[in-house]
């Protein structure tokens, strides 16, 4: 199988254990996380060479982050250097009323300062099949959002297959351009498009009729048209995935996903998920199990997202950012074991 490249910035997280709030704790628990890495070792974690591309200053804190990706056995050869500080992230976990919090602290790190031409695309792309973004690397500064266009060109002129999973993060969008007026011109490039159920709103406008994000429950049949105006709106795109999010508590969440490939409205299960141990990364486990769905069921888009979206599931029960499940493991959801009964 041929490898899959991701681009985008990997950060420092630190989060405070258990369900306590910041101002409680006195020790964070250090792991990294980031929407394209993530990705990476989902599929790395699935057989599929996966090779994840970013920059990041020369010093002790950086060398980890990568020797951690490579125990993943992604292939961070293509790393850049420079800058002087690697971007951070705090996470605080909520409980029942209390949502999740994430504080960002990533101005001025060594990915937000990248700047077109500082990496030679044709040759990180040379032997690739496809080449996965998100809608955070454009966010984080204009020299990320121009990187990222110059990679998404090289990518098409070489033939190669073009994802993006929107990633709508309303507190990145600083240095004086929204995401509506950016995402279009990357987005369009796409073969493939993946989403939440707010994304599309936040960045384009297109949103269910009757939909409340608060209401605990996002219906599949509800968000046919979204997916239908997006493949309107960007024509180049062969498939239109979203995953569907009920947040009944921080802890009770159902999961399911829908998929539309221009001629079928593909549904998965709902899943529910009653004890979330960890969400943050979920989204980026379903692009994974997706992109591995498409490359191994080609012909069968409703096996890919069925995979995607039980891949996800399992995440929530994971600490981390990275989705450390086996294929097996997704496939024996899939077919309906949900016991949890131990294997002995």
């Amino acid at each position: 199988m041929a490898k899959v490249v991701t681009f985008g910035e990997i950060m420092l997280r630190l989060a405070v254990p258990h369900h306590l709030r910041l101002g409680q704790s006195d020790r964070f628990y250090a792991t990294f996380g980031g929407g394209e890495a993530n990705v990476a070792v989902s599929l790395s974690n699935y057989g599929v060479p996966a090779s994840f591309v970013t920059r990041l200053p020369d010093n002790d804190l950086a060398a980890a982050c990568l020797k951690e990706l490579r125990s993943h056995g992604v292939d961070v050869s293509y790393t850049i250097t420079g800058g002087s500080r690697m971007g951070l992230y705090y996470l605080e976990t909520g409980a029942v009323a209390r949502p999740s919090r994430v504080i960002y602290d990533r101005e001025h790190s060594a990915f937000t300062e990248i700047n077109p031409g500082m990496i030679c695309w044709e040759d990180v792309l040379k032997n690739a099949q496809w080449f996965h973004w998100t809608g955070i690397t454009p966010a984080v500064s204009h020299g990320a959002a121009l990187s990222c266009m110059e990679a998404v060109k090289v990518a098409k002129s070489m033939g190669i297959t073009v994802s993006c999973d929107l990633n709508y993060r309303k507190k990145l969008w600083k240095y004086g351009k929204q995401a509506s007026q950016v995402m279009p011109f990357l987005v369009e490039q796409c073969d493939v498009i993946i989403g939440n159920e707010e994304d599309a709103e936040m960045i384009f406008n297109i949103r269910p009729e009757g939909y409340c994000a608060t209401a605990g429950k996002a219906i599949a049949s509800d968000f046919d048209f979204v997916c239908r105006e997006l493949s309107k709106r960007f024509p180049r795109a062969r498939i239109i995935a979203l995953t569907l999010r009920g947040s009944l508590s921080a802890d009770h969440n159902t999961w399911s996903g829908i998929l539309w490939d221009g001629k079928t409205m593909h549904t998965a299960p709902v899943y529910d998920i009653t004890h979330i141990v960890d969400r943050v990364g979920g989204g980026d486990s379903f692009a994974g199990g997706l992109i591995y769905g498409l490359l191994t069921w080609p012909a069968d888009h409703g096996k890919a997202l069925r995979f995607a979206t039980a891949a996800s599931c399992l995440k929530h029960t994971i600490y981390g950012d990275f989705n450390r499940v086996t294929i097996q493991e997704v496939e024996n959801l899939m077919e309906g074991d949900a016991s949890g009964r131990v294997n002995r």
